[in-house]
């Protein structure tokens, strides 16, 4: 882990950002609360322990007229309530270029920012976006005495953000992830969708004619819009060293389509995603956390493949140097999950739980 003086150094334009170890804290669901809503406020202290991350929305479901109210609401939560060491307090702040971003970023980190994890930018465009609020932090974190450093978390929300997202996530060591903002993104490629997040009945491919009849019945599948997005942000995070995640899923009520869009990204790669809604967070959960069989599994492949070289036949399957280091990454996965949370601690314990 990088010390706080490293964090505070400044980062030169345009060079490669350092090497770092990025807190490796779960996150498999970043539940959004409007700290202007006195009934939302109110359910936050109920919820700690039972989230990764509880993080204040100041940004675009906050009026215009409630951003002082939903800003100071988030000082008044972070200093009344005690997270504990399970659950994080992140805060997503207005875009940069609105007028809001900066009293945003100067109120949180001199008043509340020893409690504050990680500081969510929406709508980044490129490196320059980063190096800005990584500086403006640094100035804040030294004015305010902090000894720990606020981490810095991308949103993918325009197509220039797409474009420069490996550039995006190297760009200081502050950096935690990047998310996928489907919705700002679908508007700012033109997509023909007014859909959060999720698929869409339009984007299918059909079936072949059979003996030639195109007129008759051909099933079609429904396609996936994000997938190429995702696997381009999965790996701009994996080559930094930060984590990627899949953004808001809208339709509160289908909570089927919800788990498959999760599950989706969590095999593609991503580490959690956003809840909007408390029915989101159980599927989060259950989505983002291994299954006890695939933690037994890959055990049983870590006994058998000793050294990691050669290969072996389990159950009629072969298992090879690839196939461990996917193993050992669903057991590094397990292993901190199990420290924070103690179902999943019984549910992966050797024989699973009694």
């Amino acid at each position: 882990m990088r010390s706080a003086k490293d964090f505070f150094a400044p980062l030169a334009v345009g060079a490669p950002a350092p090497l770092r170890e990025v807190p490796a804290r779960p996150a498999r669901m970043i539940h959004f609360f409007d700290p202007s809503n006195p009934k939302m406020a109110a359910k936050v202290p109920d919820m700690v322990g039972s989230v990764d991350v509880l993080l204040g929305n100041l940004e675009d479901a906050v009026k215009a007229e409630n951003k002082e109210a939903a800003r100071q609401g988030l000082v008044d939560i972070a200093r009344a309530t005690d997270f504990g060491e399970h659950t994080q307090l992140w805060t997503r702040v207005n875009a940069l270029d609105s007028p809001w971003a900066l009293d945003d970023l100067v109120t949180l980190v001199t008043e509340v920012g020893d409690r504050l994890d990680v500081v969510m930018v929406p709508k980044v465009q490129g490196p320059e976006d980063i190096h800005y609020v990584d500086r403006l932090l640094a100035q804040l974190e030294a004015r305010a005495g902090l000894t720990r450093p606020v981490l810095v978390h991308a949103i993918l929300e325009t197509a220039r953000g797409v474009a420069n997202v490996e550039e995006i996530a190297g760009a200081s060591p502050r950096m935690q992830g990047v998310s996928l903002g489907p919705a700002d993104l679908a508007a700012d490629r033109r997509m023909k969708t007014t859909r959060v997040g999720g698929g869409h009945p339009g984007y299918l491919v059909r079936q072949d004619p059979v003996d030639g009849d195109v007129a008759g019945e051909r099933t079609t599948y429904q396609q996936d819009l994000w997938h190429y997005t995702i696997a381009r942000m999965v790996d701009a995070c994996a080559m930094h060293g930060i984590f990627p995640y899949y953004g808001p899923f809208g339709d509160i009520k289908d909570v089927v389509a919800c788990e498959d869009q999760f599950r989706n990204a969590f095999l593609l790669g991503c580490v959690g995603a956003w809840t909007l809604h408390p029915a989101q967070i159980a599927i989060a959960k259950q989505v983002f956390s291994p299954s006890a069989e695939d933690v037994a599994h890959a055990r049983r492949v870590e006994a058998a493949m000793g050294d990691g070289t050669g290969a072996v036949m389990l159950d009629g399957r072969m298992e090879d140097d690839a196939s461990l280091k996917q193993c050992l990454v669903i057991l590094e996965l397990a292993e901190r999950l199990a420290a924070t949370d103690p179902e999943l601690a019984e549910l992966y314990a050797e024989g699973g739980p009694a």
